[in-house]
């Protein structure tokens, strides 16, 4: 397994807001988390990126154990998060948010590969190149957030809500890079409110409610489940 997340439980003061959830993510595959608002999706997320340490569980990345490490730390090994809410720098240009992603690469020549790679699934910030992010659309944003998390060469890309606020036709314009994303030999932990889309894309899918996993297993089969499709699908 590419990375093991074991029992772990994530507090913000004294709530819990994961309790001992464990999940595994195969390399090459599209692990989705679906769930409702508050289920604990982000929060599980942020822990294996580091922006929150789990007061109990582990969780292994290649073989490490990376529950106690910085972010940086952990996105050096080899693990890049897209943030809810795209996070961009709004008075940076496009180039600069790109620059930002690949701050802590030292091999020339693969930055100079991947930024030809993200050019290529997003033609359009090649286009925009010295406009600053702040002033772009929402979709343009959302590619803005996803390419600097690729421009930091991951194995593992993590994306919280990549098509949140988005329009439908942006929406199915983020699915196809997720999807050519992944062609190019990407993992991918996919959080999206939308779980129809989540469920298409992956391959495994995880259902959270109020901090625990409560289904697990093939994506294909719970877009069958009826208790899926009636709390998450809409009947």
């Amino acid at each position: 397994m590419l990375l093991s997340v074991k029992n772990i439980s994530v507090h913000y003061r004294k709530t819990a807001a994961v309790k001992d959830v464990s999940m595994e993510v195969a390399e090459g595959g599209i692990v989705t988390l679906i769930g409702n608002n508050g289920a604990g999706k982000t929060t599980t997320l942020r822990a294996i990126t580091g922006l929150n340490h789990p007061s109990s569980g582990e969780i292994i990345f290649d073989g490490q154990k990376i529950d106690r490490l910085p972010p940086e730390k952990i996105n050096k090994l080899g693990i890049a998060h897209v943030p809810e809410g795209r996070r961009v720098f709004p008075q940076m240009t496009v180039m600069e948010n790109l620059e930002m992603g690949g701050y802590l690469r030292k091999d020339r020549a693969g930055y100079k590969k991947d930024l030809e790679m993200v050019f290529d699934h997003f033609p359009v910030l090649q286009e925009r190149i010295k406009q600053l992010a702040g002033t772009m659309s929402g979709g343009q944003q959302q590619m803005v957030a996803m390419a600097r998390a690729l421009m930091s060469g991951p194995r593992l890309i993590v994306m919280d809500e990549p098509s949140h606020g988005l329009s439908p036709i942006m929406c199915q314009e983020i699915a196809r890079i997720i999807v050519d994303i992944h062609k190019k030999g990407r993992t991918i932990i996919l959080v999206e409110q939308n779980a129809m889309l989540a469920l298409s894309l992956a391959d495994t899918a995880y259902v959270l409610d109020t901090g625990n996993v409560i289904l697990a297993g093939e994506a294909k089969s719970l877009l069958e489940n009826d208790e899926v499709k009636k709390a998450y699908l809409g009947g």
